[in-house]
């Protein structure tokens, strides 16, 4: 059997000193997942100023999700085995200094291995807060909890690009990564003056095998994923190696941890809970079309609309806007055990897949920002219905002990989830320009009227081309929505494997399988 901690103490707080823990969490969270999507857009003027290449610039993106991905999966153990407070200040502290280092790095390699180092100590952060939150607050109030994480968990990566753009356009990239200094300082010493540990630090021995197992197949998928467009997959003998390194790593790492030590590191007997297991498919399917939009949508209006960084990113924030304004009452609604939370996932689904199926009808080379308005909201509207019901399910159907385990399966999934989907969106947007390409120029003859009446205008056929290449472009992006919209519609089912149990308010039991 793996370890099973028990909760030594009582971490519930009150009043001012539940504030002051609150602002400390919510600091390193939002540190975190700003950082997930802020760098994206600085990252053109990053590769000019380092000299670097369009594929070694995406190392700044891929090298620190690799480390990330790796470290998430872990954070039970290294809270139980160094103390909640000693991990989770330390990485923070980690995560602070790195950011530093990168804000300073002369070259691109230097840039890479600080943002390889940022994911290390960054890949935790988010899970170690969800589940300190939960544990801060009476049980009772686990939907204001869960509330105030999603919070930071899903309104960071939206905001990202809007304070990436304004920073890059009004200052330089470099403070992409200074921002970080002043929020990880604050939270560094609040986590260390006045954080308490659930349980004790346990001297419990590292399972090098496993650790080993998960670090190359994570890694090795997540190469893949981000890889895999730029080196046209399978085609490539590097994606297919690590292809089969990947699927017999994990496969290996899964059988080692449930019958080959009786000390796993990642404790997968937790998905024994069915509500682990349907959070955690829930929140692949969330990080699908959560971070499948805010790649698309930033491309879109930026390479064909002209906007700005800032003007793409303000357009992200008003999605954001209403996630932050309706979140609090989708807490205490899907909390107060009057509705099936399945209900609101129901409602928060269908209104992203309605929203990005409007964004693939209105897309156009003519859009201006207010056009785009209407398909925001709406999708902020269900993506407030989809996280906090999502988190108050699981927790509230789990013991404390297993919740640190819940909490990083969640946001592992929710990164895997993003990642499964900018990889194939980016690799479909390739495809869908190269076929409208190929079917607006077999129509560009010198019997059709438009293109006379074009070449008369300017006699060249290099503006045609252009033209075609804009339009195929745009086109592209309408198929991306549109099959955003459909994947959000596909994935309403999974909300049917998650419990039949409304939220609880008390402290619950050990909760078998069901």
């Amino acid at each position: 059997m793996g370890w099973q901690p028990q909760r030594d103490r009582d971490t519930v707080e009150s009043g001012m000193s539940l504030v002051i823990i609150v602002i400390g969490v919510m600091c390193a969270t939002l540190m975190q997942t700003l950082d997930i999507t802020i760098v994206n857009v600085a990252l053109p003027t990053i590769q000019g100023n380092l000299g670097a290449t369009q594929d070694e610039g995406a190392w700044v993106v891929t090298g620190y999700i690799i480390s990330a991905v790796i470290v998430i999966p872990l954070t039970p153990w290294l809270q139980l085995r160094f103390g909640r407070r000693q991990y989770y200040g330390t990485a923070v502290i980690g995560f602070t200094i790195a950011s530093i280092f990168c804000g300073t790095s002369s070259s691109i390699e230097q840039l890479i291995f600080w943002r390889i180092v940022q994911g290390l100590f960054g890949g935790g952060l988010v899970a170690t807060a969800q589940a300190t939150l939960r544990d801060t607050f009476p049980i009772a109030r686990l939907g204001a909890s869960q509330a105030i994480f999603a919070m930071g968990a899903i309104v960071g990566p939206s905001v990202g690009p809007t304070l990436g753009g304004w920073l890059t356009d009004n200052f330089s990239w470099n403070y992409v990564f200074f921002i970080n200094i002043v929020p990880g300082t604050i939270a560094a010493l609040i986590i260390f003056l006045r954080l308490k540990n659930p349980t004790d630090p346990k001297p419990i021995p590292v399972d090098g095998i496993g650790l080993g197992l998960l670090a190359l197949g994570l890694g090795s998928l997540q190469y893949i994923l981000d890889e895999g467009q730029r080196k046209d997959w399978f085609a490539d003998t590097r994606i297919t190696l690590f292809a089969c390194l990947a699927a017999a790593a994990l496969a290996c790492f899964a059988l080692w941890e449930l019958f080959g030590t009786a000390r796993p590191i990642v404790d997968l007997r937790a998905f024994k809970y069915r509500a682990i297991a349907a959070g955690s498919l829930l929140s692949l399917a969330m990080g699908s079309v959560l971070f499948g939009a805010i790649v698309i949508l930033p491309q879109y209006t930026q390479g064909i609309l002209g906007f700005t960084a800032t003007l793409s990113g303000e357009l992200i924030f008003v999605r954001a806007l209403f996630i932050a304004l309706l979140t609090p009452f989708i807490a205490r609604l899907a909390s107060s055990g009057r509705i099936d939370t399945r209900l609101l996932l129901f409602v928060g689904f269908s209104c992203i897949g309605i929203a990005q199926l409007w964004l693939g009808i209105i897309t156009t080379t003519q859009n201006d920002f207010w056009s785009l308005i209407g398909p925001a909201i709406l999708g902020g509207v269900g993506l407030s219905m989809l996280f906090t019901p999502i988190s108050i399910a699981v927790l509230s159907a789990v013991p404390q002990d297993v919740a640190p385990k819940a909490t990083a399966f969640q946001s592992l999934s929710l990164q895997l989830g993003g990642s499964f989907s900018t990889a194939a969106l980016v690799t479909m947007l390739a495809r869908r320009e190269a076929f409208h390409q190929e079917v607006l120029a077999s129509h560009a003859t010198y019997a059709s009227m438009p293109l006379q009446h074009l070449l008369h205008q300017h006699n060249s056929l290099a503006i045609l081309y252009q033209q075609i290449i804009v339009q195929a472009t745009t086109l592209a992006y309408s198929d991306a929505q549109y099959i955003l919209g459909v994947l959000a519609v596909l994935l309403m089912p999974l909300i049917f494997v998650l419990p039949r149990r409304r939220a609880m308010t008390a402290a619950p039991a050990a909760i078998p399988a069901e």
